[in-house]
Order: C-alpha cells, then structure tokens, then sequence
C-alpha cells in the first residue's frame, strides 16, 4: 500500500472522528453538563476546551487528508509527525483514565487507528527517502 493510502484513511478516520466529537460529545457530554448546577464560568470554560479539541480535530483531519489526496505535506515529515504522535498521545488520557476508574472509556479506540496508519504512512515515505 502506498503512503498516501495510509494517510487517507487516517485522515478520513480522523474528520469521523471530529463529526463524532461535535455531535455525540455535544449530546452525550456537554449539553448534560450545561444543565447542571456548575457556575456559569465553569460551563464556559469546559466549552471552550471541548471546542478547542474539535478546532485540533478538524485541523489534523485537513493535514491528513490533504497529504493523503494532494500529497502536498507529505515532504513535511516533521508535521505529519508531530499529528501522528498527537493521535497516539491521545489515547493516554483515555487508557489511563479508564483504569483508574475501572470503565471503558473508548475514545482511545478512535485515536489509535489514526495513529497507526499515520505512522505506517511516514515509515513508508521514510523508506522511499533512504
């Protein structure tokens, strides 16, 4: 498979990924926060980093998708990179958070695919530049 290939399929996993962070995290997370006794300011600080997550979604999903089907960042090894190991990085919350409080919390398992065919997408250019 070739290394765009890879990032096609990371990036369209990661903008599914941002379409189920906006919408199920919306209504599963924080409009049941919004309703609750929480101060006002605590609301909007909680929203804005939800959204701030959503923007970093949206913005890796283009770097993939855009090296995956233009190939135009697949010469800048440093940022797909730095959004492969992104995506791996956050599963870590997820994991360790699940094992602290004895849950399955999945968000790791939409993570984790990204960062694999990420990753196998810069070992193959890597082999082509050696």
């Amino acid at each position: 498979m070739k290394a765009v290939t890879y990032f096609k399929i990371a990036g369209i996993l990661n903008l599914l990924t941002f379409f189920l962070h906006i919408i199920g995290g919306q209504l599963d997370l924080v409009n049941p926060l919004l309703e609750t006794q929480l101060p006002l300011e605590l609301k909007a600080q909680w929203v804005g980093a939800w959204h701030m997550v959503s923007l970093i979604l949206l913005a890796t999903s283009y770097v993939l998708l855009t090296a995956g089907f233009t190939h135009k960042y697949t010469r800048h090894i440093e940022l797909l990179s730095f959004v492969s190991y992104l995506n791996l990085v956050f599963c870590l919350p997820f994991l360790i958070a699940g094992f602290y409080y004895g849950l399955l919390v999945p968000q790791w398992i939409l993570f984790l695919p990204i960062a694999v065919f990420s990753i196998l997408g810069l070992n193959k250019i890597k082999k082509q530049h050696a």
